[in-house]
């Protein structure tokens, strides 16, 4: 029996970049190199074209049950079953048949991705405590290629610790949600099964149509009609519906729709792009709100801007009505709370700054001031859940920006505090500060002749020459960890 299929198997494993490894059974390729990212209860772990890979262990022992049949033992322990019969499970290298050590668990019979657990996690309270959080493969490629282009060893180490953060990962296209949505919730999943702890992945839902409607850098795919709102339903929330429903076992945050609402607090009327979008906006928040609401492992939190947008008092107030009314026409879905700050630069704590002319009079100058007064803006507009997550992935030092409403790559950048759950004492409605937006990631291009160049990126203070947003930037991420408070 095994000569009938020798063949096809040898024809399988050339395919192969590597030999057999642990990270198979688990639904991932083997690595060509060595370079380890993370290291669990299975192996070793790298990352290469963006995906898990597992590095290969050490040898198995000198001799094996199949060395009496005249067969070698596999290089692994834990190499891919191609066979079993009585006397144990068969491997296949270099072209031939090897023994699969007994005690073995052996792989899967050909590999595939994780099968999807049965279990329901439900998540009661504050979904960043006591979980472990699931650390980005695609953010640890970015860096890697950053290493690269660095000579210096003091930044290379600080680089290298990057990489051991979580951060949050961005579904801004429809393409991108079906290549990053089910693949990262496999590699929570399949961490959870190694670590035995529960992994919380954080992702960003980013894909309304009309995006970003007062800014010209990051508009997005879809745009504001009906026929691509119905793309937005079909296409995008109903997949992420359905893989959500689909690993179910691990806690999962949506970051919801980045500047979107707070648009329409300030933007409807100067804005005509903003008043065309509106329609779509709150019928998409609605939509998502029932869709993804329901699901009890998953948690919520709808963007509030930042603090030198939404931080003077009548636009807290109005911003209470709106979000009331958002919150309500997705029932019976819930929303846990709020994000703040998103690939902004505004500090937590700026104590130099207070209500006056440098301000434009704004009571709330910083993060904190600003989350302290909307939640209780917030519960006054008979909100239930008002809690927050506070991005601290870039304002960890203040930027040089000349007006507290630049935005785009700002000089002077510097990553900020780590994620955590409960950061600040005597705030217990501040769920998390977490790294929403990646350093390192460029918020627009400073080509005034490209077709997304939005001015803000052109200003002074704007990091320049930029590259489009989202792409590398690589200049600016050097800036911001050597700007990193706390150090890293």
């Amino acid at each position: 029996m095994k000569a009938s299929i020798a063949l096809t198997a040898a024809a399988a494993l050339a395919a192969k970049a590597s030999a057999a490894c642990f990270s198979q059974r688990l639904g991932y390729p083997c690595c060509s190199g060595n370079e380890v990212v993370y290291t669990d209860n299975d192996g070793k772990w790298g990352v290469e074209n963006g995906n898990w890979c597992g590095i290969a262990d050490t040898p198995a022992q000198a001799t094996c049950w199949s060395l009496s049949q005249g067969y070698p033992c596999c290089s692994s322990s834990n190499a891919e079953v191609w066979y079993t019969d009585a006397s144990g499970k068969w491997g296949v290298e270099n072209g031939d048949w090897c023994g699969i050590p007994t005690g073995s668990t052996g792989g899967s019979t050909g590999g595939g991705n994780v099968t999807p657990s049965n279990e329901q996690y439900t998540i009661s309270g504050n979904p960043f405590k006591g979980v472990e959080f699931y650390i980005n493969p695609y953010y640890v490629e970015e860096v890697d290629g950053a290493i690269a282009q660095m000579s210096d060893s003091s930044l290379i180490a600080k680089a290298e610790k990057m990489k051991t953060y979580s951060n949050a990962i961005w579904l801004d296209t429809i393409k991108n949600m079906q290549s990053w949505l089910e693949s990262n919730l496999q590699g929570a999943q399949s961490q959870h099964q190694s670590s035995g702890k529960d992994i919380l992945t954080v992702f960003v839902v980013y894909d309304l149509p009309g995006r970003d409607c007062h800014a010209l850098a990051s508009n997005g795919e879809l745009l504001a009609n009906d026929g691509d709102l119905a793309r937005y339903k079909s296409e995008y929330i109903d997949v992420i519906e359905g893989h959500l429903k689909t690993y179910k076992s691990q806690p999962v945050v949506l970051i919801v729709e980045p500047d979107s609402l707070a648009n329409l607090v300030t933007n409807l009327e100067s804005t005509p792009a903003c008043a065309d979008s509106e329609k779509y906006y709150l019928e998409g928040h609605a939509y998502l709100i029932k869709k993804l609401g329901v699901l009890p492992h998953v948690a919520m939190y709808l963007d509030i801007g930042h603090a030198f947008w939404l931080g003077w008092d009548d636009n807290r107030e109005k911003a209470g009505k709106v979000y009331a009314k958002v919150i309500n026409s997705g029932a019976p879905g819930n929303v846990r709370g709020f994000t703040d700050n998103v690939s902004n630069y505004t500090p937590w704590e700026d104590p130099t700054l207070s209500r006056g002319p440098d301000t434009e009079w704004n009571p709330c100058p910083d993060e904190k001031r600003y989350l302290e007064a909307i939640s209780k803006d917030f519960k006054s507009a008979s909100i239930k859940s008002v809690y927050f997550v506070s991005d601290s992935s870039r304002n960890g030092k203040k930027v040089d920006r000349k007006h507290p409403g630049e935005w785009c790559n700002q000089t002077g950048v510097g990553v900020g505090a780590r994620p955590q759950a409960s950061p600040v004492s005597g705030m217990d409605y501040l769920d998390a500060f977490y790294w929403i937006k990646p350093l390192g990631e460029s918020d627009g291009t400073s080509d005034e002749s490209a077709a997304r160049f939005d001015g803000y990126c052109g200003h002074e203070t704007a990091m320049k020459p930029a590259p489009e947003a989202g792409q590398w930037f690589q200049k600016h991420f050097e800036q911001g960890i050597k700007n990193a408070n706390p150090p890293l």
